[in-house]
């Protein structure tokens, strides 16, 4: 193998060791195969084999860690889930209440672990938005179709005539990333803190932990109310300010590569409409797909598995 491509191996923290071995066993090689020139020959040709089969036993296991490395890159196992409400009022805000609990629910079924980043709520308990960093295998994976336009369909409680109603939220499915494609000039950051509000115990609120960052080229922002510290604030918003900036990116390249909007699996752009739950109906459709589930409050509860999977197929 040419030395131009053994420097990826050597270049990289997981397979440093490994190169050395191999480099290793290589100059062993070379040593040997002097002396199979010799009346050594025959001896030689043994250990010859012998390196040669160390060699590709080397090379096999750093060409599988890159491997391991290059799917964890594309789909890491650490996310950030956004949900905003919509149209409708406080129906929509209670509506993203409770898409949030569904896939909070959803990732405790898979084992994954679920932390607020930051929340807004009404005066009724529902979301006006809410961040929620999730962790685990597979995650972004399994959940990278959420993105998009939710819509439900029902009779709100305060609704005295029985008439329907259509309320939405977005969400958006953000991967986290070890390895940044862009970086930020820290003159186009804005940063603000806060108490942090809710739960947290006086000590949290007396200081002000919380933090929001602005990029003011684009007007993304990012906020974070988890830790119990500033500095720990100010790192998960910007984490979640890269993963925004990164994915904002992504939209803009596929728009310029592809004139057709429409693919069967959408764009991953959080202004398409993808889903309508009617409760009425006791149905849930995926229009992309144009397939529809039944029973809706268990659909609620966290058993989205069948449509996570139906997504995953299609893909």
């Amino acid at each position: 193998m040419e030395q131009a491509d053994l420097n990826r191996f050597k270049d990289n923290p997981k397979t440093a060791y490994l190169y050395a071995e191999y480099i290793r066993i290589q100059n062993e090689e070379e040593e040997v195969e002097a002396l199979a020139k010799g009346e050594l020959g025959e001896l030689a040709a043994d250990d010859l084999k012998r390196l040669a089969e160390q060699k590709a036993s080397v090379l096999a296991e750093m060409e599988r860690i890159l491997t391991v490395e290059e799917k964890e890159e594309e789909f890491p196992n650490e996310m950030i889930l956004e949900i905003r409400a919509g149209v409708g009022g406080e129906e929509a805000a209670l509506f993203a209440e409770e898409l949030a609990h569904m896939y909070r629910a959803f990732a405790e079924q898979q084992g994954w672990g679920v932390k607020v980043l930051s929340e807004a709520k009404t005066d009724l308990g529902g979301y006006k938005d809410a961040v929620f960093e999730i962790r685990g295998l597979g995650s972004y994976e399994k959940m990278r179709f959420e993105t998009g336009v939710h819509r439900v369909q029902r009779i709100p409680a305060t609704e005295k005539q029985g008439r329907i109603h259509t309320s939405t939220a977005s969400v958006a499915i953000l991967p986290m990333r070890k390895k940044h494609k862009i970086e930020i000039n820290p003159a186009d950051i804005e940063m603000e803190f806060s108490r942090a509000g809710g739960a947290g115990g006086q000590n949290v609120n007396k200081v002000e932990t919380a933090v929001r960052i602005v990029h003011k080229p684009t007007g993304i922002e990012a906020r974070s109310q988890s830790e119990r510290n500033q500095l720990g604030n100010r790192e998960k918003a910007m984490g979640v300010l890269l993963a925004k900036l990164e994915q904002l990116q992504e939209e803009q390249e596929r728009a310029k590569l592809s004139k057709d909007r429409k693919e069967q699996i959408g764009t991953g752009d959080r202004s398409e409409k993808i889903r309508t739950y009617n409760v009425p109906q006791d149905r849930v459709t995926d229009h992309r797909i144009k397939e529809s589930w039944s029973n809706l409050p268990k659909i609620f509860d966290g058993s989205i598995g069948p449509i996570i999977d139906a997504m995953a197929q299609v893909a």
